[in-house]
């Protein structure tokens, strides 16, 4: 290559670099200019993206989609299923009891979004897990997700899933809710408790 054109091709480089630059800057101002508005639309359309691909997630390049979307590192706390600390095993456990099983849905209305400063946004709401091919769904849940905003691309950080109970009234039981059939052991309790209030007339 000649010299002219070694120069011209740095020029051309360097131009370009300048341009992605020029852009990022761009791009970072307008994100910081977000009004609560559009930052509830991109968020609602992050979180809409997501699970689409996770309704979706028993085709391999979908669930690829659905993991695109976290960390590497995310950390995902579910009261019930207890804690995952990684993507990979997060995504394993969505591969192997998620996908083809359940499709979810947002209960309409219940998104919030809080920008995080300098971070991203915070998401909160509820949502459904229903079989799939079936009307019923086992339930709602809380679900808070962190969303972090770095070089134009979003990806969650931080989850969270609450089951919801029942709200506690003054002076009144709550009856127990089972997210899934009893236990044996928990069955042979109920059991003993029965016979015991026939033998005692209750």
């Amino acid at each position: 290559m000649t010299r002219a054109r070694s120069r011209l091709a740095k020029a051309a480089l360097t131009g370009l670099m300048g341009s992605m630059l020029l852009f990022g800057a761009v791009e970072s101002a307008a994100a910081a200019e977000r009004s609560p508005e559009q930052l509830t639309q991109v968020i609602d359309g992050l979180d809409t993206a997501v699970f689409d691909a996770f309704n979706r997630c028993a085709d391999p390049a979908r669930l690829a989609e659905h993991a695109a979307y976290f960390d590497a590192a995310v950390e995902f706390y579910h009261d019930n299923g207890g804690v995952t600390w990684s993507r990979d095993e997060m995504i394993e456990r969505t591969r192997a009891h998620g996908c083809g099983n359940y499709r979810r849905g947002r209960v309409p209305g219940t998104l919030k979004v809080f920008p995080i400063k300098d971070f991203g946004a915070i998401a909160q709401g509820t949502h459904r897990f229903c079989p799939m091919g079936s009307t019923a769904c086992a339930g709602e849940a809380d679900f808070v997700m962190v969303w972090r905003e770095r070089d134009g691309q979003w990806q969650v950080t931080r989850v969270l899933a609450m089951r919801i109970g029942r709200p506690r009234t003054e002076g009144a039981r709550l009856r127990p809710r089972f997210t899934q059939p009893p236990s044996p052991a928990h069955a042979s309790r109920g059991s003993c408790v029965r016979h015991a209030r026939r033998r005692h007339g209750d």
